[in-house]
């Protein structure tokens, strides 16, 4: 079986985020013969280099002028999780979530539980102590967020009667995250975020939080298995643990022995357990992203690859790769154009796709 790895961001300066992206695919590349989970890893480490991308340099600033990164990783076959919240100083978050990973398998010598996860000035002790790169907290912080943080905060402190703009949705939404299938057949997910542009120092999302931002599950039989990420509005995200009920639905469906129909399982969770919920808590553009790698049987009962990517933001950046297909596709996922009829307005407010990953 094939490795193959993808990855996905919301956007706000598309060319720059498709070049990250296809950077990624090769640097983090399917090609080594190496696990999932390492594919993850070193896939969205990538992406928190970009300053352009809301994860490690660059990041959205807090309400205190600081960068708070979030990141979680999880094993599909063994259900092993790791993440770290509001952690300051950290050039690559993704990689310390990853270390209290493989930490947690460790037996200890007094018998106590292990953490899955680890937040603020403790995990910037850990990492201290795992030999994580850590750098001074104003080495994080980028011009172009410095910009964005002066334009915004001054607008949050002196308020202008009839200025009615409020932040971008990417400011307050924007995440990667990659999901991998590898040579030894297992999965594997991962998601890093900065946060909200202003968010309040301490404060945790969506990439922090177990079964929230990123959720991975592999079958003993090796014939199914799925990895997802997540993105959007980490507090709505939280609130449905969108990735694991996702996963659970998945699941469900597999072990009915009913033919999987992942769109419709895609539609009926972003709908039913996500926006429908948000809106009756008084939130009518509840956003969300989901890039989805599953595992299922064809024709030939053989284990076959399908990317999916399901939105309900106006768009969203996605690259893929695998061993076959080397050389990464990039693009930018963007919903039809509303001709604002009646017809319309009675669409589900979820885009679905799937893309073609090669064996």
């Amino acid at each position: 079986m094939s490795e193959r790895s993808s990855l996905c961001s919301e956007i706000d300066k598309p060319s720059d985020r498709v070049e990250s992206e296809k950077r990624t695919d090769r640097r983090g590349s399917p090609l080594d013969d190496s696990s999932a989970l390492s594919v993850v890893e070193r896939a969205i480490a990538v992406l928190e280099d970009d300053e352009y991308l809301n994860a490690g340099y660059g990041s959205n600033l807090t309400i205190d002028g600081t960068v708070e990164c979030d990141a979680a990783v999880m094993d599909g076959l063994s259900g092993d999780f790791g993440s770290v919240g509001a952690v300051p100083g950290l050039k690559n978050p993704i990689k310390l979530a990853s270390a209290l990973l493989r930490h947690s398998r460790e037996p200890d010598s007094l018998g106590r539980i292990r953490p899955m996860t680890l937040v603020a000035s403790g995990a910037y002790s850990f990492a201290s102590s795992q030999g994580i790169q850590t750098v001074t907290p104003n080495e994080m912080i980028s011009p172009r967020a410095t910009q964005e943080w002066q334009k915004w905060k001054s607008r949050l402190d002196h308020p202008v009667d009839g200025d009615s703009e409020s932040l971008p949705q990417d400011a307050m939404q924007d995440t990667v995250g990659a999901v991998a299938w590898d040579n030894g057949v297992n999965l594997a997910a991962g998601v890093s975020s900065g946060g909200l542009l202003l968010k309040y120092s301490g404060r945790i999302g969506e990439a922090a939080t177990f079964g929230a931002g990123c959720w991975a599950q592999q079958s003993r039989s090796e014939h199914f298995g799925m990895a997802c990420s997540i993105s959007g509005a980490g507090e709505h995200i939280m609130r449905g643990g969108l990735a694991r009920v996702l996963g659970e639905a998945l699941q469900s469906q597999q072990s009915n022995d009913n033919e999987l129909d992942t769109h419709h399982t895609l539609l009926r969770i972003l709908n039913q357990q996500f926006t429908e919920p948000m809106r009756q808590r008084g939130e009518q553009m509840p956003n969300a992203g989901v890039l989805l790698l599953t595992k299922e049987q064809d024709e030939d009962d053989e284990a076959v690859p399908r990317l999916w990517c399901a939105f309900t933001t106006e768009s969203m950046a996605v690259a893929y790769a695998s061993t076959t297909k080397p050389s990464p596709k990039a693009s930018i996922l963007r919903r039809p154009a509303s001709t604002g009829s009646v017809v319309d307005a009675d669409k589900s407010s979820v885009f679905i796709t799937a893309l073609p990953i090669h064996r």
